[in-house]
């Protein structure tokens, strides 16, 4: 059950680590975030090819906008404990102590992007499990061959991810299979790497035909719809 809260000037609550964590992953998709009550987080790249949404184990007590979300959590850096109050325009950090104090004022939620609704997955063609381990070496393997894009397809039964730049055919590649699940062996799914900013930890990655992947953390509940580039190919 979601516990619903409301401002009173006696609710103080504290961000713990895991949800500074949410956020700052948040911050990297879109640099301005527009929180809902409750403990679900969601953000949405300003490109809208990426969505994030999060449930945490805090509860925020009411709706508002950060438009420097990066900035907002070096704020609660400048304190010890920092404890958070909320009012209706802006929101008090202080320390348990009371010797610190910092006023945050919101961003009208309306001049920032954020997703107006959850999305909904189309039926997938491919499913795969793709471990932390390796969506690191993907990324190493991204930035020592200076590539941006990765390919998704089938072999013999599992499914290869290849590092590689589509506009030159004969340069460096990186490959690694990974075990998966499809329903046609013809195609190529490419996503760009630079998209791929995820939680740490191991994803369980559902593709549809349709240009949309989601990829759903298996330890920590985050969840991120990313969409595929238009070079994509199924048949």
């Amino acid at each position: 059950m979601i516990l619903y809260y409301y401002v009173t000037k006696d609710y103080i609550m504290q961000l713990t680590e895991t949800v500074q964590q949410v956020l700052k992953n948040f911050a990297s998709i879109n640099p301005n975030i527009v929180v809902e009550p409750g403990n679900v987080v969601r953000t949405l790249a300003e490109g809208k090819n990426i969505f994030g949404k999060a449930t945490i184990d805090v509860n925020f007590p009411i709706k508002f906008g950060v438009y420097d979300l990066n900035e907002f959590l070096g704020v609660l850096g400048l304190v010890d404990n920092p404890e958070l109050t909320f009012e209706d325009s802006h929101v008090n950090v202080g320390d348990s102590i009371g010797r610190s104090k910092i006023r945050y004022f919101f961003t009208d939620a309306n001049n920032l992007t954020s997703p107006q609704k959850d999305l909904v997955m189309p039926s997938s063609d491919v499913t795969m499990h793709i471990g932390n381990d390796t969506l690191n070496k993907i990324k190493r393997a991204a930035s020592v061959l200076g590539h941006s894009e990765l390919s998704i397809k089938p072999n013999n039964g599992s499914i290869s991810l290849t590092v590689f730049d589509s506009g030159n055919p004969t340069s460096n590649t990186f490959s690694i299979e990974v075990d998966g699940q499809y329903t046609c062996d013809d195609f190529n799914f490419i996503i760009s790497i630079g998209n791929l900013k995820l939680l740490p930890g191991d994803y369980n990655v559902s593709i549809s035909s349709k240009l949309i992947s989601h990829f759903v953390n298996s330890t920590t509940d985050a969840e991120y719809w990313i969409a595929l580039e238009k070079s994509s190919t199924y048949n």
